[in-house]
């Protein structure tokens, strides 16, 4: 076996060599792609950790924790496929040459503690301009699947990250799903779904059902596939790839089980375009188009509480819906666009339908674009998983949202406080020591009346027909009477008359600490419950 010192020549890889102590150092400087430009350790005939240029000359100090991997056999490469990189001062230590101090994962300053966010792998540093880690963005393809919630979302376009839950709350992150196809052709949003029949072909009698993903490459107009056979675990591009050349993005694919078709939604100039397959590989027109659409369409259906009828619900990205009927061809409003939440950080809009074909959950999260986590090894967050339902209200069909039942098991312990009128200008200080809380309470206010909350630093204003947090606002639909607020370590997030209207903030984190505040009228609280929450992660 080799000994790994010294400069390393461009374009070569080592001899193998044990990894006999458990870190390595170098330097490098050069291109900043990963996977493209860059050095790679090499265990097993698996890339296990990879390094770039950052995009300079000058070379910098690196070093790879190789704990993982002692006593076993590596070799290292160097790749430039987009530009040069050069290593030198190559050694095998018992120290690193640099030390970054960094908390336990998921344990982070900033880290949301009852909200998704996607860890640092150190080998997907996958952004080489602005060199984020852990980053995501657009959700895509939420497929529920033999027990199993499976989340995914964009990490720019370079890939599809992926995570599983069995509960919608503790989740455990994949590897990326699948990476783009080749250098700056991307891999953009899109969804997924189960081929349970194997219309499409891909799966083998007997076996797993294919899981198949939908996404639009960077220019916009091919139409891709990607496939799995093992519940998710390992992806492969579709040969055939694209399936389709059309000007548009986005695909939303689901099963439209009525009339035994798959349906297509794609987003291009101002409009969605519906199409239908029987093989989820071959689509064809279907001559509809919908107005005045945007990015990242959910399309489903949803059953209007206390009948037996349901509608259709055509979401948009920017976090607008409508109400309307789908023959299988064509989707005819019946209202007109309405805003499901009407918080400052709700975009990109995805759901999974869980549960029997017959009566599914609809739960909705969408992405909280725009959050500030300076100097953390992740960046943003997926909102919490509320259920969808259709109610009948003075103004028509309206779509509620609230928190998925499944929260209550995350409550640790309970506070709760009698019937209390409040005195407008007299401050009620509830003290708290926890930074995760579920707050609810019944409120009676005068028409002019309104109510602050103010919670770890983040003002939540209520009046008889509204809510508001930071630059966000909501109606309610009839008087206010209820709220039910979510608080993270960096979120708020508000309820209010059992989903009549919502509100999703990302907040900076303050004292802790939990004032009511009645301003211009007197005011009641009843039924007022804190109850602080258990961590979704492991304490590792």
């Amino acid at each position: 076996m080799a000994d790994v010192s010294g400069d390393i020549v461009v374009g070569d890889s080592t001899a193998p060599f044990v990894v006999s102590r458990p870190y390595l150092n170098f330097r490098i400087s050069g291109g900043d792609y990963e996977y493209k430009t860059c050095l790679n350790v090499v265990v097993n005939g698996r890339i296990v950790r990879t390094e770039t240029g950052r995009a300079t000359e000058l070379p910098h100090a690196a070093s790879f924790d190789l704990t993982e991997w002692l006593g076993q056999e590596a070799y290292l490469e160097i790749v430039e496929e987009a530009g040069y990189i050069r290593v030198s001062d190559v050694v095998l230590s018992s120290t690193p040459s640099v030390v970054t101090a960094r908390s336990p994962l998921y344990q982070e300053a900033l880290r949301p503690q009852l909200h998704f966010t996607a860890r640092q792998w150190a080998m997907h540093r996958l952004n080489p301009v602005e060199r984020e880690e852990g980053w995501l963005n657009d959700l895509n393809g939420l497929v529920f699947h033999d027990g199993e919630y499976h989340l995914f979302a964009q990490r720019w376009n370079k890939c599809w990250i992926h995570a599983v839950s069995n509960d919608l709350l503790h989740w455990t992150e994949l590897e990326p799903a699948f990476f783009e196809e080749s250098l700056d052709t991307g891999v953009q949003s899109g969804s997924c779904v189960v081929d349970h029949d194997n219309t499409s072909g891909l799966g083998e009698p007997g076996a797993e059902p294919p899981m198949v993903a939908f996404w639009s490459r960077n220019d916009n107009r091919s139409q891709c596939v990607s496939y799995s056979l093992d519940r998710g675990r390992t992806w492969a591009h579709y040969a055939g790839n694209p399936i389709m050349d059309l000007p548009e993005r986005d695909p939303m694919v689901f099963r439209d089980h009525r009339r035994s078709q798959w349906v297509m939604v794609l987003y291009g100039d101002d409009r969605y375009h519906l199409l239908r397959s029987d093989d989820l590989l071959h689509w064809e027109s279907l001559d509809s188009s919908i107005s005045n659409s945007f990015e990242c369409p959910d399309f489903f259906e949803l059953g209007v509480a206390g009948s037996d009828q349901s509608r259709w619900v055509l979401v948009r990205g920017d976090g607008r819906y409508s109400i309307g009927s789908f023959d299988g061809r064509t989707f005819v409003e019946e209202t007109g666009q309405l805003q499901v939440d009407g918080g400052p950080h709700f975009y990109a809009t995805q759901s999974w339908a869980a549960g029997s074909t017959a009566e599914p959950r609809r739960i909705q999260v969408a992405w909280m674009r725009g959050g500030r986590y300076p100097n953390m090894p992740f960046n943003q967050q997926v909102s919490l998983p509320c259920e969808l339902s259709l109610h009948r209200t003075d103004d028509g069909l309206r779509m509620y949202r609230t928190p998925v039942p499944e929260l209550e098991s995350l409550a640790r312990s309970r506070h709760s406080w009698s019937t209390r009128v409040l005195v407008a200008g007299s401050p009620w200080r509830i003290g708290t020591a926890w930074p995760l809380l579920r707050i609810t309470c019944a409120v009676t206010l005068a028409p002019e009346g309104e109510l602050a909350l103010d919670i770890c630093g983040t003002r939540v204003t209520v009046t008889s027909d509204r809510i508001a947090v930071l630059d966000g606002e909501q109606p309610t639909i009839t008087a206010l009477t209820k709220l039910d607020v979510v608080v993270d370590t960096t979120s708020v997030e508000v309820i209010a008359n059992d989903g009549e209207a919502s509100l999703t903030a990302c907040v900076q984190p303050g004292h802790y600490d939990l004032t009511l505040t009645a301003s211009v009228a007197d005011c009641t609280v009843g039924d007022l419950e804190v109850v602080e929450l258990d961590s979704i992660w492991p304490s590792v």
